[in-house]
């Protein structure tokens, strides 16, 4: 492979590519072009076939099947033994993960095994011509500066924070190279096994690809608020979310949590309810299209971040707006 190439490890949901990989093959493609060198992707499991061709029709030119047992699922000491090894071959310029869980648990492994720099939950990469280097910026101190880093070892590593980089619009026509690599895995390396696996089982719209995302704060006061915000919700075609204080407090499960420590989102419409605008919340947010807030404190720091902002008891604002929309759909 050419040393200015770019590799994206990728992961999978279902039959399908996940979004973030999807996102950051958008992102690789423009850094790919910015240094003449090709993209690629590295699918690690069995029965990749279907997921390299979908990796071309967003961007990628090669896909790398590494293909061996215990690899279908994420075990930490197998992906490390398997993409070190499969990296320190190929020598690209970048490398690219996702701020996945896999990809937090991986991506310090990965480096210090590679001995390469590592750059975590970034927001925007892009080659710098003149310096000769990847440049790479993340959000530090609670999102309230950005951090701008270079790496001066080969490859660089970056793991990707969701909706960073667009993905490409799908062009079924592309088409690429497929690499299959058979492995061998010892059976010393496994530490770990996948006992069992449970999905939660998600009603509605999924949370990360909501256009319009109701979420609420402390200030909501309880659970039955909540169903209040899911009916407002339900009138959009949107999902709901939450700071972390409403998860915490059981009112609404974890997976709806947005901030810092939980999901990142980007939607069209972010109406924040009662939420006071805290740093660690607003990372998760602050990207949104179009961000209205409804809180009775009008010192809140939510309204710093909000395009447009009712000051007002959303027990009473909320239902005054629902029933506007009501007549507007009619």
């Amino acid at each position: 492979m050419s040393s200015n190439a770019v590799i994206v490890v990728g992961e999978r949901l279902d039959d399908h590519l996940s979004s973030s990989t999807l996102e950051m093959l958008g992102g690789g493609r423009t850094i790919a072009d910015q240094l003449g060198g090709p993209l690629a992707i590295a699918l690690l499991g069995e029965e990749m076939e279907s997921l390299a061709l979908e990796s071309f029709a967003y961007g990628a030119d090669r896909a790398y099947l590494l293909q061996g047992p215990n690899l279908n699922h994420y075990q930490p000491e197998v992906w490390l033994k398997v993409l070190a090894e499969f990296i320190s071959g190929t020598g690209p310029e970048l490398v690219l993960i996702g701020q996945t869980s896999v990809g937090r648990d991986l991506a310090p492994r990965l480096a210090c095994r590679l001995g390469s720099g590592l750059a975590m939950d970034c927001t925007r990469i892009e080659w710098d011509r003149d310096a000769g280097r990847v440049r790479m910026s993340r959000p530090v101190f609670g999102c309230k500066a950005v951090a701008v880093e270079v790496c001066s070892s080969k490859p660089a590593l970056a793991t990707v924070r969701a909706k960073a980089m667009p993905a490409r619009e799908q062009d079924a026509s592309r088409q690429g190279e497929v690499v299959a690599v058979s492995v061998e895995i010892d059976d010393s390396i496994p530490k770990s096994r996948t006992v069992s696996r449970i999905r939660e089982e998600i009603k509605g719209v999924l949370l990360e690809n909501a256009r319009v995302v109701v979420s609420g704060g402390r200030g909501i006061g309880g659970s039955e608020g909540f169903e209040m915000l899911e009916a407002l919700a339900g009138v959009f075609g949107g999902a709901t979310a939450a700071s972390r204080p409403p998860c915490d407090a059981g009112w609404v499960p974890s997976s709806k949590q947005v901030g810092l420590t939980g999901k990142i989102v980007r939607p069209d419409l972010y109406l924040a309810v009662a939420l006071s605008g805290s740093s660690q919340h607003m990372a998760g947010c602050q990207d949104s299209k179009t961000i209205i807030a409804i809180n009775k404190d009008p010192e809140a720091n939510i309204f710093s971040f909000a395009h447009y902002g009712v000051v007002g008891d959303y027990r009473k604002v909320i239902p005054s707006l629902w029933g506007r929309l009501k007549e507007k759909m009619k």
